[in-house]
């Protein structure tokens, strides 16, 4: 089949842990999965949410959600993940064609001495903690011994992560990213963890503040999409995490941000300048300060503040652009462990010359999203998704 040439943008926001209802196989993943639903929760914790923007694209329409009607005239639908696993890792990389067969390895009684003795070794000192745990937590726990002696606060979760954190005036954030990069190259193999987190904090003893100076070093899996656009010579802008995510692969040019409202701004700048190909971005707030901490208001709050700067994004796509909405697995604060959820996640679809709604119905695969995307900039889809750009009327 001929491809189209594209005449405008792949717009691509996604919404960091923003699940849509239990995934059909929740139960493999626990309690808290089964009885998951994101969107739903946080709606019923607020009396009903307030998006209006949302709803002028069919949020309303993929599930019933308290506050929102099941409304307006963009592409609508849900997607489930082929992959292993609940992490940010799984979904992004599924989203652009690659599926990961096999679970990524995980640490419930933290990292072993094979793994743990060489780092000790590279960084000259003994490590701290080496548990799961919260984040926010665990900084206060060993903050204190942490600044007295310089040892390294390392941690992992329910996620296949290797997290070290360290305060600014006590490491150097690049010394920080040094140690992850080293403990990067020895998580290969059976210990190939998804990411090694850098988890830089400030502040005192009961005041700590972890900075906007995060990074993650993620797992390589080869070409996707997102080099066969750049390839062709389209540039790819990630902004948020979306370059640590790929590790640089595929993206042209990162833009670092500080929280979802920066993400939103440094979005708009970028649709005033550049002229076509991707800008993707990732929006992590939601995850990082409410569904891991169980805050369920706050992340109703968050969604709201989205939703009222969507017009900014809205009011500057031009013709032939596609704005995509979707998000890379859930993270239900309504639940009793702080841990992502497997869930359907929502997708939704706009374009200036949409006149109705447009069913995408319940998608077996995120990467549906990258082979649309493929089709869209006739390069090389991968094979594991379904376009649905023809459902778009491009």
């Amino acid at each position: 089949m001929e491809h189209r040439r594209p005449v405008g943008r792949w717009i691509w926001i996604v919404l960091d842990s923003v699940g849509c209802g239990a995934a059909p196989d929740a139960e493999k993943y626990g309690s808290d999965d089964v009885q998951s639903n994101t969107l739903l929760h946080i709606a019923e914790a607020v009396g009903g949410l307030r998006v209006p923007h949302l709803e002028r694209l069919g949020l309303g329409r993929i599930l019933p959600l308290p506050g929102v009607a099941a409304d307006g005239v963009g592409a609508y639908g849900k997607m489930r993940e082929k992959s292993f696993g609940k992490d940010t890792t799984n979904g992004h990389w599924e989203f652009v064609g690659k599926v990961l067969s096999e679970p990524l390895p995980v640490y419930p009684n933290g990292f072993p001495p094979e793994v743990i003795e060489p780092f000790e070794a590279y960084v000259g000192k003994k490590v701290l903690c080496n548990r799961p745990a919260s984040g926010t937590v665990v900084i206060e726990e060993f903050g204190p011994e942490h600044q007295a002696t310089g040892r390294p606060i390392v941690y992992t979760s329910a996620d296949s992560v290797f997290q070290i954190a360290a305060h600014e005036q006590v490491v150097p954030v690049e010394t920080l990213y040094d140690w992850c990069e080293y403990a990067r190259s020895i998580l290969t193999g059976p210990h190939g963890v998804g990411r090694v987190i850098a988890r830089p904090f400030e502040g005192e003893p009961g005041a700590y503040r972890r900075t906007h100076r995060r990074k993650d070093f993620s797992l390589q899996f080869g070409e996707t999409v997102l080099n066969h656009i750049v390839a062709r010579g389209y540039p790819v802008c990630g902004i948020g995490k979306i370059y640590d995510i790929y590790g640089g692969s595929g993206i042209s040019e990162g833009i670092h941000t500080e929280n979802n409202d920066d993400g939103m701004t440094q979005l708009i700048r970028r649709m005033d300048v550049q002229e076509d190909g991707m800008i993707y971005v990732n929006l992590v707030d939601f995850d990082a300060l409410y569904g891991h901490r169980n805050n369920p208001v706050g992340f109703a709050r968050a969604v709201e503040a989205f939703d009222a700067r969507l017009p900014e994004v809205l009011g500057r796509m031009r013709e032939g652009d596609v704005l995509c909405i979707t998000a890379d697995h859930g993270c239900d604060p309504t639940t009793p462990g702080t841990d992502h959820t497997r869930e359907w996640v929502p997708l939704l679809v706009w374009h200036r010359g949409m006149k109705q709604a447009v069913a995408l119905g319940d998608r077996q695969t995120f990467a549906d999203i990258g082979d649309t995307v493929a089709e869209f900039f006739n390069v090389p889809d991968s094979g594991v998704g379904r376009s649905f750009l023809h459902d778009l009327g491009l």
